[in-house]
């Protein structure tokens, strides 16, 4: 398991692990960073009208396991046992959270990710049901404008992300915008207060 003090600062200082097949883990820090507007976040009109006649039950840090299982569960994933554990400790720690998409008591799909400050950082996600995973990103992203946070760091962007507005910015300013954003006090969930808050301010 990574130290979650290593992992946390890993992320406040542009990196993020992917695990390989052998067990081992990768680090990396992409010259062009994914970022979703979190401000402007854009849900297309077609998606909408979706979201609005398709209702499904939104939960939140619940099943954080169960939501990294499902999006490891494919045919090749760089979710392995390590980074399992390593974002559960997370999880037990308050920094890493799950929103989850539930239908007649099955979870349907999610998301899942790490906040520091006003960052966070999105990791995977996994639909069981048409549409699911951008029911579970909108709400996600929803939440994260509401609560005043200013980074949604996706890695990289995908077709899938940039129907959403997300897009790649140069490192030099990704780096401005996560060193001024994990120093904001906000909070993901307050009722998993962050166990070692101080240590990474």
């Amino acid at each position: 398991m990574i130290d979650p003090l290593q992992l946390l600062s890993a992320y406040c200082d542009g990196a993020f692990p992917m695990g390989n097949e052998d067990g081992t883990l990768s680090w990396f820090r992409p010259k062009h960073r994914g970022i979703l507007p979190v401000q402007d976040f854009h849900v297309p009109r077609r998606f909408a009208r979706y979201l609005r006649d398709h209702p499904f039950e939104l939960r939140w840090n619940t099943a954080f396991g169960d939501v990294m299982r499902a999006c490891a569960d494919r045919q090749e994933t760089w979710i392995n046992d390590m980074i399992l554990d390593s974002y559960q400790a997370l999880h037990e720690l308050g920094y890493a959270h799950s929103a989850e998409v539930w239908r007649a008591g099955r979870l349907v799909g999610g998301v899942y990710g790490v906040a520091i400050g006003g960052a966070f950082f999105g990791e995977s996600m996994f639909s069981r049901e048409t549409q699911a995973s951008k029911v579970a990103l909108t709400h996600l992203q929803w939440r994260l404008r509401d609560r005043g946070f200013v980074l949604h760091d996706t890695q990289w962007t995908t077709p899938h992300l940039a129907m959403f507005g997300g897009h790649e910015i140069p490192n030099s300013q990704y780096m401005k915008l996560l060193h001024e954003a994990i120093q904001l006090p906000i909070v993901f969930d307050e009722t998993r207060p962050m166990k070692a808050y101080m240590v990474f301010r």
